[in-house]
């Protein structure tokens, strides 16, 4: 399917597309970001300690990452729609089987293999290239900002649902009703299935995935986009894991916990709209330093502040702005680099840089508290890396480059 033949798509065609990427992202983001949620009651469970669950929780960043290059060159290959029915049943498989895991090596297994795998299948590398790749040039930076505003509401949603069901059915129960919720995004592999042949040039012969990724990794603005977006995974998978147990550090109940971490998703949504409204209208390299900068001081202000309850909220509600707004224009940027037909293998390779941040994010995180019983030197170590990548995104040359297609 050609861009030209893409615009003919109507209205509420476009609209079904976004809603099933949407949803699907909706369900297994928020289900995947409530699991800090659990930590303390896993922890009470098991007796492993803070940094043997962080552990799983990091090996959890680590594997969705590295599962999302694969998985995008079988979606660019075979069609998005098979990945994401695997994807989404083994997101549902790794969360019901958690409760039962009472070692670190069971937990790596059912949090950072299987619900992390699976995420990484339906994750956004395979849900954004099946967005642009069903709808036309002009409307994917918004269409880019709705999907990751889909994993925000998910949050925003499951977070005090996955609290409400741990006061109510213990928190085994509730880690398996929302295995249960997970499947509701089944259908939405039937409206995202396709491959990169719907994107092929009639007359010419598309490159190579192989070939694909090493002009990638050949290009420097590819890798400083990618080096940033490490910084990010750092930054969020933090967040995601120990924000609850920031809250508690503060000596704040529980709840205050599920809140923020509710919060954070509701900015989210606010944030990744914007964001996909904005990339149509300024460059998105600069928006990216923005993002990183607006961190750095919303951390910084946060440690000089009094930790009462509201300026939890607060802080939870900017992060949540800065949150994952990252994504829409970094999707943007390898869609501009090279184009939409290695969309999922490429962004897929740009997320293993975010989730091997990620995985020092979370697993630093609970190592620092139980070695000095505080989140400060993670704080520091989160605004410097912030700093570092506002600055890396400025050398970006974002100039519109030709497509890459060798003839046949």
């Amino acid at each position: 399917m050609s861009d030209t033949s893409v615009t003919t798509i109507r209205t509420h065609a476009v609209w079904v597309i976004l809603l099933a990427a949407a949803g699907a992202f909706a369900l297994t983001m928020g289900v995947r970001q409530t699991m800090g949620l659990f930590l303390s009651s896993m922890n009470t469970a098991t007796g492993l300690g803070v940094g043997s669950i962080s552990l799983a929780f990091a090996f959890g960043q680590l594997w969705w990452g590295l599962t999302q290059p694969f998985a995008g060159a079988f979606a660019d290959r075979v069609g998005a729609g098979r990945v994401l029915l695997l994807g989404i049943f083994l997101v549902a498989l790794g969360t019901f089987i958690t409760p039962f895991m009472t070692t670190t090596a069971g937990l790596i297994f059912a949090i950072g293999v299987l619900a992390a795998g699976g995420a990484g299948m339906a994750g956004p590398a395979v849900l954004m290239a099946a967005t642009t790749r069903l709808l036309p040039a002009d409307k994917r930076g918004m269409a880019t900002g709705i999907v990751n505003a889909g994993g925000s509401f998910g949050q925003f949603v499951m977070a005090p649902i996955a609290g409400a069901l741990m006061v109510s059915v213990g928190w085994g129960n509730a880690m398996q009703v929302m295995a249960g919720l997970v499947l509701v995004a089944l259908p939405a592999a039937f409206f995202l299935k396709g491959n990169n042949v719907q994107v092929a040039v009639p007359g010419v012969k598309a490159m190579g995935t192989g070939d694909a990724i090493r002009l990638a990794l050949r290009t420097p603005s590819f890798l400083l986009l990618a080096t940033g977006f490490f910084v990010c995974g750092f930054h969020v998978a933090f967040l995601a894991t120990h924000l609850p147990g920031v809250v508690a550090a503060c000596g704040l109940p529980t709840q205050w916990g599920a809140w923020a971490l509710g919060i954070l998703g509701l900015f989210n949504i606010v944030g990744s709209i914007a964001m996909g409204w904005a990339v149509g209208r300024w460059r998105m390299k600069s928006l990216l330093s923005l993002v990183y900068a607006v961190r750095a001081v919303a951390v910084l202000v946060f440690l000089f502040a009094p930790k009462t309850g509201p300026v939890v909220l607060v802080f939870a509600a900017v992060m949540g702005v800065s949150f994952l707004s990252t994504v829409p224009p970094t999707a943007g940027l390898v869609a501009k680099f090279f184009g939409t037909s290695h969309m999922a293998t490429l962004f897929g390779l740009v997320m293993l840089t975010h989730q091997v941040g990620g995985f020092l994010g979370a697993y630093l995180g609970g190592k620092v508290f139980d070695a000095t019983g505080s989140y400060n030197w993670i704080w520091y170590a989160d605004i410097v890396l912030a700093v570092g990548a506002a600055l890396i995104h400025l050398p970006i040359k974002e100039a519109e480059l030709p497509p890459r297609v060798v003839v046949a």
